[in-house]
């Protein structure tokens, strides 16, 4: 059976710490939908490694600060 890869994120966290930044500042910074950042949040959407940078330079962090990995089954 393959492994199942799940990708978790704290964009909620780090927002709030910029002074509450709103899921639509965030989703203009980045170039792409407030319902994309929605979806990402709630963990329904992976991000393109590509929007993953977007965000962390949004914050000005390092990917993994925003983002972790969890690889599930044998």
């Amino acid at each position: 059976m393959a492994k199942k890869i799940v990708i978790t994120n704290e964009i909620r966290k780090f927002r709030f710490f910029a002074n509450e930044m709103t899921q639509q500042q965030l989703a203009e910074k980045v170039g792409v939908s407030r319902q994309t950042i929605i979806s990402i949040e709630a963990g329904k959407y992976s991000p393109s490694l590509e929007l993953a940078f977007r965000i962390a330079v949004a914050f000005e962090v390092k990917i993994n600060e925003i983002f972790d990995i969890e690889v599930k089954g044998d």
